[in-house]
């Protein structure tokens, strides 16, 4: 009976410093899009422009009014850096705000033949906000398993194990990759019968 507790309800938890704990999630929205706005600036010109305009696209944000500077990743870069401080100093950003952004991120990881890099707590909440709210194909696959990121220390769900990456995991369940999470691979037997 000792584990009972993990099926009452969360206030009979042991309790802690619950302080930093919000919904909201403009500081990690912001910091992704500042953090591709770095990337940006690394790209040639024409191909930071138009990216910088997909991302946006993509993140669902309103890009801030242009400046004197036209053109050049430098103005992309900046582009983007204005969008972070409006997101940042702007209302409040739920859990779908952030799955944007991420889906914007992993696409522009995927232009540009780069690994994306996203926290564990970013791709824990935006796998976990996915399965519940993508398209029926994706959370069907997941549904009745428990979902494991290998490389982030999260998972959720309850039954057989589907592990992988956890930006894969999160890539998958927001439409931008066809590759699910796929069950652990067995280990090899290591003894051996003698007859």
């Amino acid at each position: 009976m000792p584990d009972l507790g993990r099926f009452l309800p969360l206030s009979n938890r042991p309790h802690g410093d619950e302080s930093a704990v919000t919904a909201d999630r403009r500081a990690q929205l912001a910091d992704l899009i500042a953090a591709d706005a770095g990337v940006l600036a690394a790209l040639p010109a024409p191909r930071a422009a138009a990216l910088a305009g997909e991302y946006l696209a993509t993140a669902r944000i309103d890009p801030p009014p242009a400046d004197d500077v036209i053109g050049g990743p430098a103005h992309s870069a900046a582009l983007l850096e204005r969008a972070a401080a409006t997101v940042r100093a702007g209302r409040r950003r739920g859990i779908r705000a952030l799955a944007h952004g991420v889906r914007a991120h992993l696409r522009l990881a995927a232009a540009i033949g780069s690994p994306p890099r996203l926290p564990p707590t970013v791709t824990g909440a935006v796998a976990l906000y996915a399965a519940t709210s993508a398209p029926f194909d994706r959370r069907a696959v997941v549904a009745g398993h428990t979902v494991r990121a290998d490389d982030d220390g999260w998972e959720f769900g309850r039954g057989p194990v589907l592990a992988g990456n956890g930006a894969d995991i999160a890539a998958f369940l927001l439409g931008v990759s066809d590759r699910p999470p796929q069950p652990p691979a067995r280990r090899p037997a290591t003894g051996t019968l003698e007859g």
